[in-house]
């Protein structure tokens, strides 16, 4: 907790001298004060320190002191510090909320360890508050696209300047990054949302049955077919249709999709009569659709017909920025779900969490939430076994994983700091050369985080 802040309260000047010499050469900030009542003016609910305070002060003791200071901030850790006739002052100061209390005559290693327990707590904390300010930025009705990384910025950007427009939409990403949420945050943000989201996936129909899923048929259309039936095209007229793993629909359903898209007619099968659709297509995939026809697995007109706007998803793994925010609202609905209280992680299992491959996306990281929300609290269930157990865990040489943590870091410190170097270089203690090296190294521009 290098650089963290204390405010040190004792109206002893050589004990406050004394005490500030051995915090300052534990590399932290401190503030020295006579008074309590000069406290209550330094710190509020973003003070990003801690207050070590005597119980027996001059005016405004230690224990008033205590109760001010919680109705500020009712988590901000006071240490309180007494003689041998106040201990039983102290142990009722704990039970009104002091952090802990440090009995005289003490040494500097056990303030020193108890200061930086406390500040590790309130910048988890200040963290999680953070993290929650951030959610409710995203609280507008509709599906939420939670991150803050530049590329998922450009992402929200995009999807409302043409969410209104009705154009069709391409959407790629791996498996789990979110297409399905992209297309309903499309549906959500345009005027058809009053109407019906119908999502399909083109690879968990049959062969045989897809044609009848998407276009509907007529009674005698084919063996089975006792009563007519409407298709997802109408259905989906006035609304989205989302055929998610377009690339798995056959060759010669492409040719009756690629004639709808362009005259926004359908017929069923087993019938002359077209019927007007009027609906925004996204096709979403989890492959290159481009080399799909170049291989001949997917037909080269539709592909320009869907291309009218594509929207790339970036894998978890490229925005690993994102991880403690998403991870602490997985958390949090987890938490409602189950209606279970929520264990939250400390930074090092956060960090953890980012150092990892994530090959699941988006989808594995919740699945992770939710299991650490059910067994998280188990003594032998820790965020590091659920975590070894998922698949997750780093993959590659040794020197391949230290150089995904190690960017892991710089990312998350570029992403605090806006972009700042200074910000980082405090933060993670390394000198500017050596940041601008490891920058170039892994391809790290600061302007991106700004």
């Amino acid at each position: 907790m290098a650089g963290g802040r204390v405010l040190f309260i004792d109206d002893e000047k050589h004990i406050r001298q004394a005490n500030r010499q051995t915090l300052e050469l534990a590399g932290l900030e401190v503030t020295c004060l006579d008074r309590a009542e000069s406290a209550i003016e330094v710190v509020d609910m973003e003070w990003p320190g801690v207050v070590v305070s005597d119980i027996r002060l001059p005016g405004l003791d230690g224990l008033e002191l205590l109760r001010r200071i919680r109705g500020i901030d009712a988590d901000l850790p006071v240490i309180m510090i007494t003689g041998h006739g106040d201990v039983s002052t102290a142990v009722q100061a704990m039970r009104d909320g002091a952090y802990d209390f440090i009995e005289k005559p003490y040494s500097a290693e056990r303030l020193v360890k108890t200061v930086q327990r406390a500040l590790e707590k309130r910048a988890l904390t200040l963290e999680n508050r953070s993290l929650r300010t951030e959610l409710e930025a995203h609280s507008a009705p509709g599906p939420r696209i939670i991150g803050r990384t530049p590329a998922m910025q450009r992402l929200r950007a995009t999807i409302a300047h043409i969410a209104d427009t009705g154009a069709d939409v391409l959407v790629m990403g791996e498996t789990g990054t979110g297409k399905e949420l992209v297309a309903r945050s499309l549906h959500e943000h345009s005027r058809r949302r009053t109407r019906n989201f119908v999502a399909i996936n083109c690879g968990a129909v049959a062969a045989s049955l897809i044609e009848s899923e998407l276009f509907g048929h007529e009674a005698g259309a084919f063996t089975d077919a006792r009563q007519p039936r409407m298709g997802k095209f109408e259905y989906a007229s006035g609304g989205t249709l989302l055929l998610d793993e377009i690339e798995s629909m056959p060759l010669q359903v492409q040719v009756h999709l690629l004639r709808i898209l362009q005259e926004r007619t359908v017929e069923r099968l087993g019938s002359n009569r077209p019927v007007p659709v009027d609906l925004r297509v996204v096709a979403a995939t989890k492959i290159d659709l481009r080399e799909a026809v170049d291989r001949g697995q997917f037909r080269e007109d539709l592909y320009y017909r869907l291309n009218v706007v594509c929207l790339e998803i970036p894998p978890l793994r490229a925005r690993r920025e994102d991880i403690p925010l998403l991870f602490h609202h997985f958390l949090l609905v987890a938490g409602h779900r189950f209606q279970r209280e929520v264990p939250l992680p400390d930074s090092r299992q956060m960090n953890l969490l980012m150092a990892c491959d994530w090959p699941g996306n988006v989808r594995e990281l919740r699945n992770l939430a939710e299991r650490y929300v059910l067994l998280g609290h188990q003594h032998d269930w820790s965020l590091e076994r659920l975590l070894s157990g998922s698949g997750s865990g780093g993959t590659g040489s040794l020197p391949q994983q230290v150089e995904s943590f190690e960017r892991a870091l710089i990312e998350q410190a570029l992403a605090a700091s806006g972009g700042s170097i200074k910000g980082v270089m405090k933060a993670l203690s390394v000198p500017r050369k050596t940041l601008y090296d490891k920058m170039r190294k892994y391809g790290l521009d600061k302007n991106n985080y700004k």
